[in-house]
């Protein structure tokens, strides 16, 4: 990997963006290879649970690119690459609408544009104090198209949504964590340990019940109530049919932890 590190520590993957030098933004062949990453972490089984977060503590991730989208921009047509996002979209995972194994995001600075549509597509945002998100891409004749647009407004109140979407203004973590958005904001030296928290809260339930418990929140959004109590999930369905299903209710009726299989 040129562009990213991707370590596997147990059932947790750990994804980091490594281009410091430009905040953490992504371009072409960045996002190429975070998709490819973000393929691994879907087929492997013994992976529950990622963690996406920025090299450094300055920035969780800029966004798009933009210098290097100028300097393609400014060569001839005919050797001018076609600026596409991978099937996953931007950073390989905004587009990703079937995975349902839990992201946490570890925002470790400056989340704008692309890289706050990256937190976006997380589950649970931590956030250092000094954090800053914000989609600004209206102040550079674009708009947040990395479904930020989409996203942003159902998960706060509609009117600070398009507050900050109209405006382009930032805010900060605690802003962030005021209108719903962060689920926790700490010194940047305790990041870490509240990631941590997070991750082993995960760990200690059953990992198909977790799958499960993502695919029917996400896809019953879609759905009025009653929709969402006929409808049929393919996790749930593999959740009733495990392992973990009897493991979990024998474990408690013998007073001990329950070791979950993933089957």
């Amino acid at each position: 990997m040129q562009f990213c590190r991707y370590e596997k520590k147990g059932h947790v993957a750990y994804v980091t963006i490594t281009r410091p030098e430009v905040m953490n933004a992504l371009h072409g062949p960045a996002n190429e290879e975070l998709d490819q990453v973000w393929d691994d972490f879907a087929a492997d089984d013994d992976l529950w649970i990622a963690v996406l977060t920025g090299e450094g503590d300055r920035a969780f991730s800029a966004g798009n690119d933009l210098k290097w989208t100028a300097e393609i921009s400014r060569l001839p047509a005919d050797q001018r690459p076609r600026i596409t996002f991978p099937k996953g979209g931007f950073g390989g995972l905004t587009h990703r609408f079937d995975l349902f194994k839990p992201i946490i995001a570890r925002v470790n600075g400056y989340a704008l544009g692309g890289g706050f549509e990256l937190a976006l597509a997380c589950d649970i945002i931590v956030a250092a104090e000094h954090a800053e998100f914000g989609l600004p891409e209206p102040r550079r004749g674009l708009i947040a198209g990395a479904l930020g647009v989409h996203r942003f407004p159902r998960q706060v109140p509609l009117k600070v949504a398009m507050g900050y979407m109209l405006t382009g203004r930032h805010f900060s973590a605690r802003r962030g964590y005021e209108i719903g958005i962060v689920n926790e904001v700490v010194p940047l030296a305790e990041l870490d340990a509240a990631v941590d928290r997070w991750v082993e809260d995960i760990l200690r339930c059953a990992p198909l019940s977790v799958r499960s418990t993502k695919e029917s929140a996400m896809r019953g959004l879609d759905m009025t109530l009653p929709e969402a109590a006929q409808a049929r999930f393919e996790w749930e369905e593999r959740r009733r049919r495990s392992e973990d299903a009897i493991e979990g209710p024998r474990a408690f009726a013998e007073k001990r932890e329950p070791q979950w299989r993933g089957r």
